[in-house]
């Protein structure tokens, strides 16, 4: 059986509009730098059409990973989950014990993190450090700046 990967709505929406995007913009543009070059003749000693026939190589690989994302997504929307423990689409308030400063994160899909907006991994080591824990909870957590203690002031799924 295929193991499904936790994504949320927007995530998911993304991976569609940029596998929409390769394959009605970037493939049709692709083929015709392919018969653009051709037409330049000689093909064995024709750089652009040897560049353009890499783009397409590399689109069509892009194109094949991102149907494979989609089609191992379990689309779980956070806005319909509940609870007061850690889990997939949790925004978590922690409270770090040594410096006494907050941070906020949101446990999303491995393929939608993004640290500057605060949205990490389910699969990252600060995450799974995270997974079932409750508000009061401490966790240590390993970071590459070496290893933290938070306190977990809040969960909510939102």
């Amino acid at each position: 059986m295929v193991q499904k990967n936790p994504i949320t709505p927007q995530g998911a929406q993304k991976l569609r509009e940029e596998l929409h995007r390769r394959k009605t913009v970037e493939r049709p543009r692709i083929t015709q730098a392919i018969g653009v070059a051709r037409d330049h003749g000689d093909l064995s000693e024709n750089a652009e059409y040897h560049a353009a026939k890499e783009a397409q190589g590399l689109n069509e690989s892009m194109i094949k990973d991102l149907e494979d994302k989609l089609a191992r997504s379990e689309i779980i929307d956070p806005s319909k989950l509940s609870g007061d423990r850690v889990a997939f689409g949790a925004t978590v308030k922690l409270l770090n014990v040594d410096t006494d400063e907050e941070v906020q994160y949101r446990i999303v899909g491995a393929d939608e993190s993004d640290i500057d907006r605060g949205e990490i991994s389910v699969t990252s080591p600060v995450a799974r450090a995270l997974l079932g824990k409750s508000a009061g909870d401490e966790v240590k957590i390993r970071t590459p700046g070496g290893e933290r203690e938070y306190e977990v002031l809040e969960v909510e799924y939102k």
